[in-house]
């Protein structure tokens, strides 16, 4: 019994420190070190993913803390030593029904929010803003089309950060974005397939070339987040961040006339078409 009571408070201790880490590590935007949990949400499709999650951790919790006592409860029950004589009894109609009636029920708890999730996730609502993003070895482009200019986004070099700048996440030209409007994200791959993610806004679609996919988010909060190519992609597939920076109304109008005339797209020029000879 003494080390029942051990491996009982021991589960304990551990679920406790596993919900109480989580909550400490969520911090929004990008990973923190020790990092257990998902990232604070910063979009309202992230926090659904977030309550869906914790609502599946405490199910599955609940399930594996019964499974684990009905068999500590057999071990020391019904071992030779404390139950010489076994019962023989092979049928019981209440615990059938149960064992078949009891999942059921579980599957449909997680049944109804998770089709309400995926209908919120794919059902796209009106744009406010639009921007394409085009992946390649091993960068994004970023194309804004009601405004006609694109650029290229890369990591930025170690040597090269500035303090407070996180390593393998920072990037040169960031997406920027502005709060509380409905953005639409197109992806597509220029080489090999690519995977657009950005933890915080619960957002992850795959960027394949000759096919455009499309997810959307809103972001509720001012800041910089983070994300990743999450496609194996090549070499420097750990190499292809993602930067969003969020801005008010207008800041985003400020950065939009910049980028107009830093990144403008020059559509008067003819496009260069190669013969079959390889000729212009």
């Amino acid at each position: 019994m003494l080390v029942l009571k051990r491996l009982v408070a021991f589960i304990i201790i551990g679920v406790t420190a596993l919900w109480a880490g989580a909550a400490l590590a969520a911090t929004a935007g990008q990973p923190e070190p020790w990092q257990l949990g998902m990232q604070k949400g910063a979009t309202p499709v992230m926090d659904d993913i977030i309550w869906f999650h914790d609502l599946l951790l405490s199910l599955i919790t609940a399930i594996a803390l019964f499974v684990l006592a009905l068999l500590v409860i057999v071990v020391v029950k019904f071992n030779a030593r404390t139950n010489p004589t076994p019962s023989r009894t092979t049928h019981n109609t209440a615990i059938e029904v149960l064992w078949t009636v009891v999942p059921v029920l579980i599957l449909v708890t997680i049944a109804i929010p998770s089709f309400r999730l995926l209908f919120f996730q794919l059902n796209m609502p009106k744009a406010d803003v639009t921007v394409k993003a085009t992946g390649k070895q091993w960068f994004w482009t970023y194309s804004y089309p009601d405004n006609k200019f694109e650029f290229d986004s890369l990591m930025v070099q170690d040597k090269d950060l500035k303090p407070g700048q996180p390593r393998l996440l920072t990037v040169d030209n960031e997406m920027v974005v502005p709060v509380n409007k409905v953005v639409h994200v197109l992806t597509i791959g220029a080489d090999v397939i690519h995977s657009f993610a950005v933890p915080s806004f619960g957002i992850k679609i795959d960027a394949i070339p000759g096919r455009i996919n499309e997810t959307w988010f809103k972001a509720e909060r001012e800041g910089i987040y983070y994300g990743q190519c999450s496609e194996l992609c090549g070499k420097d597939h750990a190499f292809m961040p993602i930067t969003v920076r969020v801005v008010n109304d207008k800041d985003y109008t400020a950065w939009v006339e910049q980028a107009k005339k830093k990144y403008a797209t020059d559509s008067s020029r003819p496009t260069a078409v190669a013969a079959a000879d390889g000729t212009k």
